[in-house]
């Protein structure tokens, strides 16, 4: 019998355990994605018309992660948001992050966790399509999360799922414009969202900032998004003035979804 915790929970996809959280080798526990709590999961998105899927950023265990699904659902309710939100969480928490000696090391492995990631959370979209070809799916990442959903498109487009994704929504994204810019990410942009995408960025974000400077990430997005010559089709900037990098910062300044 599932517990109040469950009843209550914000259903999720997940891919946790999937790697080491120290090097980020794949484990034993490899798998496609499991849904928790499954009977919530598919009592609350199983025959909705649209879900948004949100991905949060590294740094995140599993209760963090549930703290971010849950500001995101409150501020979207706010907005006049009534499809189901439901989350995507993988192994973002790895090890090293705040200690100065090795924030670079786990920076590139989180970075590389999430763009595997991007293959997974394109599995349950196809998934999806496949059981409800008429169901829309919106994507919302924070920070590493836009890897993530970055991944996920350009996987997509490699199955020719045209217009797979409604719309993609970014905060703070520590995508490199290099990457956000690049053959792949673009076409991936331009044929599998069907709407738009729609960077939300912030010129102030002192973590971006901090990453940019120290050359651990060159150029992100969410910073000062992608210049006009190398924007990808359906792609609009969206300066927003958040207080900090933190998502709860983000949605508190977003006045408008979708």
């Amino acid at each position: 019998m599932a517990t109040g915790a469950a009843r209550r929970a914000i259903p999720r996809i997940s891919t946790r355990g999937s790697y080491d959280l120290r090097t980020g080798a794949a484990t034993r526990r490899q798998s496609r994605y499991t849904l928790w709590p499954p009977r919530r999961f598919e009592s609350v998105a199983g025959a909705a018309p649209e879900i948004a899927i949100v991905v949060h950023g590294m740094r995140n265990g599993r209760a963090g992660a549930a703290q971010k699904f849950a500001l995101a659902q409150r501020r979207l309710r706010a907005l006049g948001y009534r499809h189901p939100v439901v989350g995507y969480t993988y192994d973002a928490d790895v090890r090293g992050a705040h200690a100065a000696a090795t924030a670079a090391r786990a920076a590139r492995t989180a970075e590389a966790i999430a763009v595997r990631n991007g293959a997974r959370l394109a599995a349950f979209i196809a998934d999806r399509a496949a059981a409800r070809p008429r169901a829309r799916v919106r994507l919302l990442g924070h920070s590493l999360g836009s890897l993530v959903i970055d991944g996920a498109l350009r996987s997509l487009d490699a199955r020719g799922m045209r217009g797979a994704v409604e719309s993609v929504h970014l905060f703070g994204a520590s995508l490199e414009e290099a990457r956000a810019a690049s053959g792949p990410s673009r076409r991936a942009a331009a044929r599998v969202v069907r709407r738009r995408v729609v960077n939300c960025c912030c010129a102030t974000d002192e973590v971006l900032r901090a990453a940019a400077a120290a050359g651990e990430v060159r150029a992100p997005i969410g910073l000062a998004g992608i210049r006009a010559s190398r924007r990808p089709a359906r792609y609009s900037q969206r300066p927003l003035r958040a207080r900090n990098h933190r998502f709860a910062s983000y949605l508190a300044a977003l006045r408008s979804f979708p």
